[in-house]
C-alpha cells in the first residue's frame, strides 16, 4: 500500500501535461460526445441509460473476476464513484428530457473542469501551471457561451445540467485519487465499470418495477453500442488521470462539447450558429494552452 504522504503531499506540486495525455483526453472527448448523442436520440432515455450501464457491467465483470481484487484502500473510492455515477446518470436523463444536446451538454460539461481542478488542489495538492489555469478558464468560458443567450436551454434543463456537472466533478476527483491508491490500475478501472450498472439497474427496478430488454430490437443494439463507446471513453480518461493532474485532463475532455455541437448539427438537426462556432474556437484555444503548458 502506498504511503499517504505520497498521495496527499505536504507541498503543492506542479505536473506537466504530455502530448500522449492530450491525445488520450481528446480521443475520450470524441467518444463521450458520441455516446451522449446516442442517449439524447433514445425514445426512453432512462431505459437507454440503464441498458448502456448494464452492458458495461456485463463486459467488465468477467475481467473483474479474473483480475485480483483492488486493495482495501481503493474500495471507498470505488463505492463513492459508483454512487456519483448513479446520480450522474439519473440527472443526465432528466437534463436531456428538457433540452437539446447542443443546449444541455455544454452546461453539463462546462460546470465540471473548475470543480475538478479545485477538488484536486484541495485534496491531493495538484497545482497547475499558469497557462494550464488560463486554458481551464478559456474552456469554461467557451462552453458557457455555447449554453447562454438566444436559443439557450430552459431553466429546468440548466438546473439539471449544473447538478449533473457536480456529479461529474465528484466522480472525476474520486477516481483521480482512487486509481493512484489502488496499486492496480487495471483492477480499479474494471470495477469502476462494474458497480454503477448494478446501482442503475436497481434504481430502474425500484421506479419502473420491471426492466424489459429485447436483444433483437434496434433500440437495444443502439444502447449496447453506446455503452461500449462510453466504456472506452471513460477507460481512456482513467488512464490519462493516472499519468497527469486531474484538472487539465478533465478540461481537455470537456472539448467534447465541440464535438457534441457538430454531432448535434450533423445528425440531430440542431442549429450551428456563429456564436457556437466562436465558442468552439475559444474551447480549442484553451485545450492548446493546456497542452503546451
Amino acid at each position: 500500500m502506498r504511503h499517504a504522504g505520497r498521495i496527499f503531499p505536504g507541498k503543492f506540486r506542479s505536473v506537466p501535461v504530455s502530448t500522449s495525455v492530450v491525445f488520450l483526453a481528446l480521443f475520450a472527448a470524441v467518444l463521450h460526445a458520441s455516446w451522449n448523442a446516442f442517449l439524447r436520440s433514445g425514445a426512453d432515455r432512462f431505459w437507454t441509460m440503464t441498458v448502456m450501464s448494464l452492458a458495461m457491467t456485463v463486459v467488465a465483470l468477467p475481467v473483474a473476476i479474473i483480475l485480483p481484487l483492488p486493495i482495501a484502500a481503493a474500495w471507498p473510492y470505488l463505492i463513492g464513484s459508483a454512487f456519483f455515477q448513479l446520480f450522474y446518470g439519473l440527472l443526465l436523463v432528466a437534463a436531456y428530457r428538457h433540452g437539446e444536446l447542443g443546449q444541455v451538454y455544454p452546461i453539463i460539461r462546462g460546470s465540471a473542469p473548475l470543480l475538478v481542478t479545485a477538488g484536486s488542489f484541495a485534496l491531493i495538492g495538484e497545482a497547475l501551471h499558469p497557462l494550464a489555469m488560463l486554458g481551464v478558464l478559456f474552456i469554461v468560458i467557451g462552453i458557457m457561451v455555447l449554453a447562454l443567450g438566444k436559443g439557450s436551454a430552459s431553466v429546468q434543463s440548466m438546473l439539471y445540467g449544473l447538478a449533473t456537472g457536480v456529479m461529474i466533478a465528484g466522480y472525476s476527483t474520486v477516481d483521480a485519487i482512487g486509481i493512484r491508491v489502488s496499486g492496480d490500475r487495471a483492477a480499479y478501472i474494471t470495477w469502476v465499470f462494474v458497480l454503477p450498472g448494478f446501482l442503475l439497474g436497481a434504481a430502474f427496478l425500484l421506479t419502473r418495477g420491471r426492466l424489459k430488454i429485447d436483444l433483437r430490437a434496434r433500440e437495444t443494439k443502439k444502447a449496447v453500442g453506446g455503452g461500449m463507446v462510453s466504456l472506452l471513453s471513460y477507460g481512456v480518461v482513467l488512464v490519462a488521470y493516472s499519468l497527469a493532474p486531474a484538472g487539465p485532463v478533465s478540461a481537455l475532455r470537456e472539448t467534447s462539447v465541440v464535438f457534441a455541437v457538430v454531432i448535434g448539427w450533423l445528425f440531430l438537426g440542431e442549429t450551428l450558429t456563429v456564436k457556437r462556432i466562436a465558442a468552439c474556437i475559444v474551447v480549442a484555444a484553451g485545450a492548446i494552452l493546456i497542452g503546451v503548458s
